[in-house]
C-alpha cells in the first residue's frame, strides 16, 4: 500500500498521508513519496492548487520513532533524518508557486504540526489538536518549526508551545493565528477542496509570486524587499492573466484566468 494517495480533479491535487494505523507518522519512505507528489504538482501546469490531508483519525503524528531508533542500542543520527526527510518536504511546500491548502483532520504532532504550519492556508476540524511534542523526548522542533512558529505567533508564544509541549485545541490554534478556519469534521475536506478549486481559478502565477515575495521578506530588510517587489511586479505585469484581468475589468465581465 502506498504511503501517499494522490488524486486530481478540476485543477486541484489532493495529497493524502496514508498510514492511518499509526496516525500517518513519518518514515523516510513516506517523506520521499510526499516530496515526489509535490514535484509532480510543480511540473504539471494543469494542477494549480494542492490540498494536503491525512487518512483516518489523524493528520500526522510526526516521526515514526520505531524507524528513528536504530536496533542494537546505537545512537541515532537524527540530523540525517531531518536532512533527508523533512527539510526537502518543507522546502518543496514553501517553494511550490501554487497554493497549498492543509486540512488537519485530527492530531498534528511534532513534525506533523510543523508540516501543516508550512502550508499556505490551514483548515482544521473541530476535534483536531496540535502539539510541539519534541521536548517530551529531548529534541528540538524541526521541519521549520524554529523558523515558522516565532514568525506566526511571536517569540514568547513559540517558546511556550515548544518548551511546555502542551496540547493545543483547534480553536486555540485559530486564536493564535496558526489556523485559518475551524470547521466541523464532516465538511473539512469539502471546505478545503472548495477553497483550493476557487484558488485554482485565480491568476495562479500571481499567487505564486505572492508566495515568493513572502518567502523573500523573511530574510531581508525593507529596502531590499521594496526592490524585490518591483521585480516581482514586473514579472506579474508580463503575464497573460494580468492582461485578462484588466480587460475583464474594463469590459465589466468575470475574468477567465489560465495561470499563465
Amino acid at each position: 500500500m502506498s504511503d501517499i494517495l494522490f488524486e486530481t480533479a478540476e485543477g486541484v491535487a489532493t495529497i493524502t498521508l496514508n498510514r492511518p494505523d499509526v496516525l500517518n507518522s513519518f518514515t523516510r519512505s513516506m517523506a520521499g513519496e510526499l516530496r515526489d507528489a509535490l514535484a509532480r504538482v510543480a511540473a504539471d501546469d494543469e494542477l494549480r492548487a494542492v490540498v494536503l490531508t491525512g487518512a483516518g483519525r489523524g493528520f500526522c503524528a510526526g516521526q515514526d520513532l520505531s524507524e528513528a531508533m536504530p536496533s542494537g542500542g546505537a545512537t541515532p543520527d537524527l540530523g540525517d533524518i531531518v536532512r533527508d526527510s523533512y527539510n526537502p518536504v518543507i522546502r518543496a511546500i514553501r517553494t511550490l508557486e501554487k497554493p497549498v491548502i492543509c486540512a488537519v483532520n485530527g492530531v498534528a504532532a511534532g513534525a506533523g504540526a510543523n508540516l501543516a504550519y508550512a502550508c499556505d492556508i490551514l483548515f482544521a476540524s473541530e476535534g483536531a489538536t496540535f502539539i510541539q511534542s519534541f521536548a517530551k523526548i529531548g529534541v528540538i522542533p524541526d521541519s521549520g518549526g524554529t523558523f515558522i512558529l516565532p514568525r506566526i505567533v511571536g517569540l514568547h508564544r513559540a517558546t511556550v508551545m515548544t518548551m511546555l509541549a502542551e496540547k493545543m485545541t483547534a480553536d486555540q490554534a485559530r486564536e493564535w493565528g496558526l489556523v485559518y478556519m475551524v470547521v466541523q469534521p464532516e465538511v473539512l475536506l469539502e471546505t478545503a477542496v472548495g477553497t483550493a478549486r476557487q484558488l485554482a481559478k485565480q491568476p495562479t502565477r500571481a499567487l505564486g509570486l505572492i508566495k515568493r515575495g513572502f518567502n523573500k521578506s523573511l530574510g531581508v530588510d525593507l529596502d531590499e524587499q521594496l526592490d524585490y517587489e518591483e521585480e516581482l511586479q514586473r514579472e506579474a505585469g508580463a503575464t497573460s492573466d494580468y492582461s485578462e484581468g484588466v480587460q475583464a475589468f474594463l469590459e465589466k465581465r468575470k475574468p477567465v484566468f489560465k495561470g499563465k
